[in-house]
C-alpha cells in the first residue's frame, strides 16, 4: 500500500487494472493519488492513530483510500459494502471514525447511516459529482486541491477490520502500531512474501471484495513488491478464467465457493482458457470440501496453497498441494503461534479429538473499545486466545477444522459438527449451496436441518429432499445427516465466501428463550 519506491523505479508500471473496464493506474499516478488523500486527511485534523472508514464496492479509488491511511499512521476500517444503514452506522461509530469514503453507488445507504454518526466531519463520494451538500463532497474534486507529494509526517498505518458478525455485533480488531515509516512494513509481510513467492514482476488477480481482510492483505502484499493487481469488480467464474491468459496472471487468492462455481462450468468453458502462467492459487476464509479441492488440484495441478488464520492474527497454519494430498482436509501445519486443542475445561485433548482451537497469541490484538469481549477470547491466565473455531490435530501435526463452536449441534447428548455434512451436500450436482445447523427437537434436544439452494432449473420439493437425505446417508453416519431439508432461492453467504448462518438458524429457534430444549 506504499507505492513511493516503485513510483520512482517503475513509474509507468500499472499498480492496478480494473478488470471490467481495463482502466490502468500507474505507480506514478497511484502515488500521487495516495498523497493527495493523505494531505486531505491531515487537513481534516486526523493525526497518527486516528480512525476513518471506507464503505464502497471494488472500484478505481478503493486502493488509494487504503494507501493514504497506510502512509499517514491511521487506522482505516474497510466496511462490508452490503451492510444496511443501521449496520454501517454501528461500525462507523464504534470505530470512532472521523471521515468516511464511499461511492455514488453506496451513497444512499451512507446518507441514511450518517444521520446517526455525529463524529463524521466529511464524507467523500467517489463519482459523486459537483453540487453535493455537507457532509458530502465529490472525492476527486476534494482531493485535487492537495499536493501530490508525501505529507511531512509519514507513519506506518494499518487496517482495523471488523469480524463478520456471524456470532453477534461485529468487533473491531485493533493491533498496536509501531512508530515506523510506511516504507518498513510489519514483519508478517516479509514472511508471507517468502511463503507464497511474491516478486516484483508478479501479476495478482483479485476476485474478492477488498473490504475483507484476506484480499486486502493480498493486494497489499502485491503492491509491496511492485507487482500489478487485476481488480475484479465482482466474481464471475468464466470472467475469472478469461483474465488469467489476458494479463498473464501469476498469483491469485480465492475462497472455496469460487472453486465450486468454476467446477460447475461446462467442460468446454472450463478448458477454454490457458492457465499456464498461474504459479500459485491460495485459498482460505472457509473450509474447502475435500472433493472440491481434489477436483481443483486435478484440474489446475499442484499450485494450490491453503492457509488458516483468523483476522485477529492469533496464529497461522499453511500447506501446499503435496502436503494437503497426503493429509486430505487439513488446513496445514502451524507456522506462526503455539497451537493447543482444549476441551471445555481447558484441558488438552488427544490427537484426533476435536476441541476448541487456542493459540498462545502470536500477535497482540484487542477488540476496539470492548474489553469484555477481548477478555472472553483469552484464557484465564491471559496467555492464550481463541475465536471459537473447533478442530483437531493429526499424528503428523496437521490441523483440521470441524466447525465454529457456536454452530455445534448437540443431539441426544452427541456433539455434531455440521461442516462435514455441508461439505458433502455442496458436491451434489443438484446443489448450488447448502447450510446445516441444529433446530429444536423435543426428544433429542436438537436435530440436524439442511437448507439448500438448488442449482438453476432444479425443482425443489419432497423428491429432491429425499434424494439429498439418501445421498448424505450413503456417505456419512446417520446421526450427522439432516432429518429434513428446506429450500431457498439464495442462501445468505457473505461476498467473502462465509456462510451467514445466524439468520437461517434463528428462524427455527423463534419463540424459544433458550437454545437448549
Amino acid at each position: 500500500m506504499y507505492p513511493g519506491k516503485y513510483a520512482k523505479q517503475h513509474p509507468e508500471r500499472p499498480a492496478f487494472i480494473m478488470a471490467s473496464t481495463g482502466e490502468a493506474v500507474s505507480y506514478r499516478e497511484f502515488e500521487a493519488r495516495s498523497n493527495r488523500l493523505a494531505h486531505l486527511l491531515r487537513a481534516q485534523g486526523l493525526k497518527r492513530l486516528d480512525h476513518y472508514s471506507i464503505f464502497m464496492e471494488n472500484n478505481n479509488r478503493f486502493l488509494e483510500a487504503c494507501s493514504a491511511g497506510y502512509r499517514a499512521g491511521l487506522y482505516f476500517t474497510c466496511i462490508n459494502s452490503f451492510l444496511t444503514a443501521e449496520e454501517l452506522a454501528y461500525i462507523i461509530n464504534n470505530s470512532e471514525s472521523q471521515l468516511l469514503v464511499t461511492s455514488k453507488a453506496k451513497m444512499a445507504v451512507a446518507a441514511e447511516a450518517l444521520k446517526s454518526c455525529p463524529k463524521i466531519k466529511l464524507c467523500l463520494v467517489v463519482d459523486g459529482g459537483p453540487g453535493l451538500t455537507r457532509p458530502f463532497k465529490d472525492y476527486a474534486i476534494a482531493t485535487a486541491a492537495y499536493p501530490d507529494t508525501p505529507i511531512d509526517d509519514e507513519w506506518l498505518g494499518t487496517a482495523m477490520l471488523y469480524s463478520s458478525g456471524t456470532t453477534g455485533r461485529p468487533k473491531g480488531i485493533v493491533r498496536p502500531l509501531p512508530e515506523t515509516p510506511p516504507s518498513e512494513p510489519l514483519p508478517l509481510f516479509h514472511f508471507l512474501h517468502k511463503l507464497w513467492r511474491y516478486r516484483e514482476d508478479m501479476i495478482y488477480l483479485s476476485p474478492a471484495p477488498m473490504y475483507h481482510s484476506a484480499p486486502n492483505a493480498a493486494v497489499s502484499l502485491t503492491l509491496g513488491v511492485g507487482g500489478t493487481v487485476i481488480v475484479m469488480e465482482h466474481f464471475d467464474p468464466e470472467q475469472y478464467l478469461s483474465l488469467i491468459p489476458k494479463y498473464k496472471v501469476t498469483h491469485s487468492q480465492l475462497v472455496p465457493t469460487m472453486f465450486s462455481r468454476m467446477l460447475k462450468l461446462p467442460p468446454e468453458v472450463r478448458n477454454k482458457y490457458d492457465r499456464s502462467t498461474l504459479e500459485i492459487a491460495i485459498h482460505a476464509a472457509a473450509p474447502c470440501p475435500v472433493q472440491v479441492k481434489e477436483q481443483m488440484i486435478e484440474w489446475w495441478g499442484p499450485i494450490i496453497h491453503e492457509y488458516y488464520g483468523a483476522t485477529e492474527g492469533l496464529g497461522f497454519t499453511a500447506c501446499d498441494s503435496e502436503q494437503w494430498l497426503a493429509h486430505k482436509g487439513t488446513v496445514g501445519k502451524v507456522m506462526i503461534g503455539d497451537l493447543h486443542i482444549l476441551d471445555e475445561n481447558m484441558q488438552p485433548l488427544p490427537k484426533g479429538t476435536p476441541g476448541e482451537i487456542w493459540f498462545k497469541t502470536a500477535t497482540p490484538f484487542e477488540y476496539f473499545n470492548d474489553p469484555e469481549r477481548t477478555k472472553a477470547t483469552r484464557s484465564a491466565d491471559g496467555t492464550m486466545s481463541t475465536v471459537g473455531d473447533v478442530g483437531y490435530v493429526d499424528d503428523d501435526g496437521y490441523l483440521y477444522l470441524t466447525d465454529r463452536s457456536t454452530f455445534m449441534i448437540i443431539s441426544g447428548g452427541v456433539n455434531i459438527y455440521p461442516q462435514e455434512c455441508e461439505n458433502l451436500l455442496i458436491t451434489h450436482p443438484k446443489v448450488a449451496d447448502a447450510a446445516v445447523f441444529g433446530v429444536p427437537d423435543e426428544e433429542m434436544g436438537e436435530q440436524v436441518k439442511a437448507v439448500v439452494q438448488p442449482m438453476p432449473g432444479v425443482a425443489p420439493g419432497p423428491a429432491l429432499e429425499a434424494e439429498l437425505i439418501e445421498f448424505c446417508q450413503a456417505h456419512l453416519a446417520k446421526l450427522k445427516c439432516p432429518k429434513s431439508v428446506d429450500f431457498m432461492d439464495q442462501l445468505p453467504r457473505l461476498p467473502t465466501g462465509k456462510l451467514y448462518k445466524k439468520p437461517l438458524r434463528e428462524k427455527y429457534w423463534a419463540g424459544h428463550k433458550s437454545r437448549i430444549v
